[in-house]
């Protein structure tokens, strides 16, 4: 989308708005929220040398969250037109007066607003990918070099570009107005056994500018690396040993970790981290900061949910728990001020050792490269997934394993955090390095 194009796009979603927002008001709504977005989106899969899929979107749509008579809800609508609106605003009211009452459900005090980051993130590339016969070509590049292995038996290359552009309008004071863009590129590849298996594996990568992606090859020869890698693959003895888990795959470890941080979890009495501020969680490793203002970080933000300005906070110190995850909502509920309800770009500080280095040092235990289903209790921490890596013995990678689970209890698992990596994952929203815990129950042949 061209600089004028995004322009227009912002003229029509503010004239849509405050006619939204005028119709609520003369209705009877007390406070009113509204956010217009809009989309265009490309996919492209190809497969055994075709094109499989290709998929070419453009979306707009409007979101409008009413408060009225002590009531709120939250409605959308794709339909953009005066008339139409004017319907759905007035059977939206109609809905939301039917509603039960719920005193906290309101629009943040307008003193938490403040002022915006005045810093220029740089979600937005403006060079873009090129055109379709370009995102063919690297495409094919993509799956050519996934195809390259001795044991491949089928390689599948994806790519998708996104740019999107979002106004968000409160009608005690708030206005935030978002561009950005984003392209993932993968490929996942499946390969012959010598015992009639298919092992599998992928590499997929995501930036917010084209240019800070790896070359189409690179990703798909990192595929069949992985996948070639599988074959062989065979449960290893039951033990408690030394878990690393590697850094692309760290985020669903420290994700259970966090979720019962949330103000939801914490109001309903669902977190086994309640009233532990100030309190040591983990090792003196574990120090996490949530950090929204890094040029094109993939979760990066001026405001968040509520319209409350970005800030960089630390979660964990040391180990010592900082913050929960709080919106104005379930704050006025949990009486704490909010600190923001969801996580942004999450950082976790580096060490100074490689991966292989790490596991170099470990004389059995395993590296985890994959996890596969599982679950995890945010009331209790305990948790149990399945997992894919291979097993290392006297600081060397011996025989890729599968089909073995760990099980464990995040209020004690962090605290037997005993090294971290030099290595942060560039390619997602939480740049997090290979971690490394000892004495971890792992559960196999």
């Amino acid at each position: 989308m061209s600089l004028e194009d995004r322009k227009r796009e912002l003229e029509r979603a503010q004239k849509i708005i405050d006619d939204v927002m005028g119709m609520a008001r003369d209705a009877g709504a007390e406070e009113v929220a509204a956010r217009y977005g809009s989309a265009s989106f490309v996919s492209l899969k190809q497969r055994d040398g075709e094109i499989e899929t290709l998929q070419s979107s453009k979306s707009r749509g409007l979101s409008v969250s009413l408060f009225v008579d002590g009531r709120y809800s939250s409605n959308s609508t794709s339909f953009l037109e005066h008339d139409a609106l004017s319907r759905f605003v007035a059977e939206s009211l109609e809905m939301t007066r039917r509603l039960a009452p719920d005193p906290n459900r309101r629009l943040p005090e307008p003193e938490l607003y403040g002022e915006l980051p005045d810093v220029d993130l740089e979600m937005f590339d403006e060079r873009g990918d090129g055109d379709m016969d370009a995102r063919k070509g690297r495409i094919a590049a993509l799956e050519d070099a996934a195809r390259a292995g001795e044991h491949v038996i089928s390689a599948t290359a994806e790519m998708t570009t996104q740019d999107s552009m979002s106004l968000r309008v409160h009608s005690n004071g708030f206005r935030g107005h978002n561009e950005s863009t984003t392209f993932f590129l993968g490929a996942s590849v499946t390969v012959r056994d010598d015992d009639g298996r298919r092992p599998e594996d992928y590499c997929w990568v995501g930036a917010r500018h084209f240019a800070d992606l790896p070359p189409p090859p690179e990703i798909g020869a990192e595929a069949t690396r992985r996948a070639t890698q599988r074959r062989g693959a065979s449960k290893a003895p039951s033990a408690r040993m030394t878990l690393v888990v590697e850094n692309r795959i760290a985020s669903r470890l420290l994700g259970s970790l966090l979720a019962p941080l949330g103000g939801s979890a914490l109001q309903q009495g669902r977190s086994c981290f309640e009233g532990m501020l100030g309190e040591k969680l983990g090792s003196d490793l574990l120090d996490v900061v949530d950090d929204p203002l890094i040029p094109r970080g993939l979760a990066s933000r001026l405001y968040d949910g509520d319209g409350l300005p970005a800030t960089k906070r630390s979660v964990l110190t040391k180990g010592v728990l900082d913050r929960y995850f709080i919106n104005v909502y379930y704050g006025r509920k949990l009486e704490m001020a909010p600190t923001s309800g969801s996580a942004s770009n999450l950082l976790l500080t580096p060490g100074e050792r490689s991966m292989d280095e790490l596991v170099g040092g470990v004389e059995r235990g395993v590296l985890v490269t994959s996890f596969l289903g599982g679950n995890a209790n945010p009331a209790t921490g305990d948790f149990s997934f399945g997992v894919g890596g291979f097993l290392i013995e006297g600081g060397q990678l011996t025989q890729p394993v599968s089909e073995m689970n760990i099980a464990d209890n995040h209020t004690e698992l962090w605290k037997r955090l005993s090294a971290v990596g030099n290595d942060p994952y560039p390619f997602s929203a939480w740049r997090l390095p290979t971690l490394v815990f000892d004495d971890v129950q792992f559960s196999g042949s």
